[in-house]
């Protein structure tokens, strides 16, 4: 079988959840299929080659475009229909998205997509007008009815494309991610630890949160359960200049992560904070360190108001950082009770769930046991053996 695949997302500079998923996937897939021939599609004008991935494979052939993605998205796709990609790229019997995105395929083609969220549909608010705009024009129910088959990452997810896209359950299937086995417990000695702590200037103890700064993570009501929290917790505070001092050895919070679409509202309620010196912001953590970042972590939070999977608290639990996490979207469903779930709404109860890891090592204890044991149901092999199983129903 010659199957097409969309890696448009791998052009991404940084990684985020679906390039994550983009690339482990492709990796899981092509160690696990030496068979089926693959023809990987992406699109620049400029050349971006080098954040394209080697993947070094006999029945794996890369094949770039090169026109202007606007022109490609909103006249060639949009209106003109055409390219047709599966016939551009010297035809495939099935092509992959693995995200939503533009694109135009003959009929004669088998097509299966991967929904990560339909956040967008639902939430709006939490996204800013050039990407409404996007999401408004790629007319995203049209989009997935002209599929043969929808991937799911999680039951949650399916719900959302029956209800909100009226698409059959028949047509869906939940395959859920796996989690990249280079997140692990780190032996506490292992010199790069310190290293890591140093070149993001760390404290000795903090909470932390990591992904990107935006609205629907929540980052604003994470800050004010911190402040509950320390309130709560300490009381040897000397008031100076309209700010707190505290000990040094108090956990501190830390927030990691490239900015995003309202970011600035995350900034300026930590600068007002009567805690501002001990709410530490990172920037962009690299992929090879944010093993080390979610090891040196006392507590993972992860409040987000929606998420269709959530990578995050996952990779931290593998890491043996215990978490609190929504009792919302899908993040009951992925996570279960290797954590603490919260209304991400209630303030007051997200400060209690930090008091309670904070000052309870047992259940700190109980949490990363059942969080190691947990993450083994995410696997990228697994996940690839399902979607091949889909991919070989379809022709």
């Amino acid at each position: 079988m010659r199957i097409g695949i969309d890696i448009r997302p791998l052009m991404d500079k940084h990684y985020s959840g679906v390039s994550e998923y983009t690339y482990n996937l492709l990796m899981a897939l092509f160690d696990k299929d030496k068979v089926n021939q693959y023809k990987l599609f992406y699109n620049s004008f400029r050349d971006v080659s080098e954040r394209i991935p080697n993947f070094n494979r006999g029945n794996v052939e890369v094949i770039r475009l090169k026109y202007p993605n606007k022109i490609l998205n909103y006249f060639f796709f949009k209106f003109l229909k055409r390219p047709k990609i599966d016939e551009k790229i010297g035809g495939v019997d099935l092509m992959f998205m693995p995200h939503i995105n533009f694109i135009s395929l003959s009929r004669k083609c088998k097509k299966v997509i991967t929904v990560h969220d339909l956040s967008f549909l639902l939430y709006p608010h939490y996204f800013s007008i050039r990407s409404n705009f996007w999401h408004k024009n790629i007319k995203v129910k049209k989009l997935l009815a002209d599929f043969d088959h929808i991937i799911s990452v999680s039951d949650h997810t399916k719900k959302d494309v029956q209800n909100i896209c009226h698409v059959p359950a028949k047509k869906i299937s939940t395959v859920y991610s796996g989690i990249n086995k280079k997140y692990r417990v780190i032996d506490k000695n292992d010199p790069y630890l310190a290293e890591a702590g140093k070149k993001y200037r760390l404290p000795g103890n903090f909470i932390l949160f990591l992904g990107t700064l935006e609205p629907r993570k929540n980052i604003e009501g994470i800050i004010e359960a911190y402040e509950n929290f320390r309130r709560e917790n300490y009381s040897d505070l000397i008031h100076f200049e309209g700010q707190a001092e505290v000990d040094k050895n108090k956990i501190k919070l830390v927030i990691a992560g490239r900015r995003g679409w309202g970011y600035r509202g995350i900034y300026e309620q930590a600068r007002r904070s009567a805690f501002a010196g001990d709410i530490i912001f990172t920037d962009y953590i690299s992929e090879e360190d944010k093993v080390y970042i979610y090891n040196l972590a006392e507590i993972f939070i992860y409040p987000s108001f929606y998420e269709g999977f959530g990578f995050p608290p996952l990779e931290a639990v593998a890491c043996g950082t215990p978490c609190v996490v929504s009792n919302v979207s899908s993040l009951p469903e992925i996570m279960g009770t290797a954590a603490i779930l919260v209304d991400p709404y209630n303030i007051s109860e997200m400060g209690q769930a930090i008091s309670q890891l904070a000052n309870n090592e047992t259940l700190r204890k109980q949490l990363r046991e059942i969080g190691l044991r947990k993450v083994k149901n995410y696997d990228w092999e697994k996940c690839a053996a399902e979607i091949l199983d889909v991919f070989a129903e379809m022709v």
